[in-house]
């Protein structure tokens, strides 16, 4: 007889996602004639840059002939991909790192699920709060979460709380973790942390012996000085980080899927005897196993984003994104609400009127003004009394949903 992996169970019925669409679908058949403006979940709506698309089509035409044709590539990914990444996302910082320390993905969101893998069931995890619902629901799968509180809360996860009231500037959690989850600039509150805010997070690592995975899937979009790029600008965070990067609303690959990941050969971890073990090995072990690399022309695609027309063109979808991000921010400002985010991330976190709940907040801005949002709750506990909204959607949408909000009684 199988059995099951019952941590499976313990998980709600459905991703955030599908259950917003799944609202968004019943509404639309009571209303079938209302236009819903899409501001909820990330997708990016502008096409890829023109750099990625000739890149695209002349690896396909290699495809087609014996001569350049390709099939099993490294699992790793290939040099010329990873060298570039260097060069252009490292190395520019003052940061040196070695070809094989760069792990090349089908996207961010696999690999912080997928990162567990290498990692036992009995360390304990912290997340900031509210938080990317993909850390949690793989520590869930992972059997390192414990049990669901009343609250919404895990009970062998520890919440570090992010809000208004700490400026969602975390704060070191009193409870010592093994493993914290960074994702800075953040998903879902857009908010980001100086240097001088990083740097205690590393040297609280390194004295503690704590690993830190460091979701940094929207540095493209830092608009200010002193927000870091790579954890790795912060000294000795090698010893203590992860980093996961993508391309994916960098330069539209949503669709395309590609990203990577930075595992350095000096960070290590600890077995049950005491022994220090290279991360980086069992990394490259589980990728050889699990993962067959992804797609050559795919590869292809993105290293053309390091390209000078592909750097130009990459920018002007980010400045796009950008110019929805300050004009949400600025609108809903001047309309009473309280706002935040938005300078050195595309997401927009916004507190609900009257201290609703985020699912009220969500509901009443469907029915009343045909837009759609995320609710904060769905992204921890203190994410409740707040609503996420992206700034990935067309310019022409975005500007609508801000003239239907002018008026709006809230």
């Amino acid at each position: 007889m199988a059995l099951v992996n019952e941590q499976f169970l313990k998980l709600s019925e459905s991703y955030l996602f599908s259950e917003i669409t799944k609202k968004v679908n019943a509404f639309k058949v009571i209303h079938p004639e209302a236009k819903v403006i899409r501001l909820g979940i990330g997708d990016v709506t502008l096409p890829l840059p023109e750099a990625v698309i000739d890149a695209l089509h002349k690896a396909v035409d290699e495809m087609s002939v014996s001569e350049t044709f390709k099939g099993y590539g490294p699992e790793q990914g290939y040099r010329f991909l990873i060298d570039t990444i260097i060069k252009h996302d490292y190395e520019t910082r003052g940061i040196s790192l070695d070809p094989d320390e760069v792990f090349i993905n089908d996207g961010a969101k696999s690999d912080t699920g997928n990162i567990g893998d290498i990692l036992s069931k009995d360390n304990r995890i912290a997340v900031t709060d509210p938080v990317y619902p993909v850390y949690i629901d793989s520590n869930v799968m992972g059997c390192r979460a414990g049990e669901k509180n009343e609250d919404g809360r895990w009970s062998n996860i520890v919440y570090i709380p992010c809000n208004a009231e700490n400026h969602f500037i975390p704060e070191l959690p009193e409870i010592r973790p093994d493993v914290i989850y960074l994702c800075y600039p953040n998903n879902p509150t857009g908010t980001a942390l100086s240097k001088k805010e990083l740097k205690k997070w590393v040297n609280y690592a390194i004295s503690n012996n704590i690993l830190i995975l460091f979701d940094a899937a929207y540095e493209a979009f830092i608009q200010e000085e002193d927000v870091p790029h790579s954890i790795y600008e912060i000294k000795g965070a090698k010893q203590v980080a992860i980093e996961f990067r993508s391309f994916s609303k960098t330069a539209g690959f949503t669709g395309l899927r590609c990203g990577y990941t930075v595992v350095p050969k000096e960070l290590k971890a600890f077995n049950f005897a005491g022994d220090k073990i290279s991360l980086n090995r069992l990394w490259n072990r589980r990728q050889s196993t699990k993962f067959n690399g992804t797609a050559y022309i795919v590869q292809r695609a993105a290293e053309a984003i390091y390209t000078p027309e592909g750097k130009v063109q990459t920018k002007v979808r980010i400045n796009y994104y950008m110019r929805n991000a300050k004009l949400l921010h600025d609108n809903l400002k001047s309309i009473g609400l309280e706002v935040f985010g938005g300078v050195n991330a595309p997401y927009i976190w916004v507190k609900a009127p009257k201290g609703i709940t985020s699912w009220k907040f969500f509901d009443r801005l469907l029915f009343e003004r045909h837009i759609i949002g995320t609710p904060g709750v769905g992204f921890g506990p203190s994410g409740e009394g707040y609503l996420r909204l992206t700034a990935f959607g067309k310019y022409e949408d975005t500007f609508e949903a801000i003239e239907r909000l002018k008026n709006w009684k809230i």
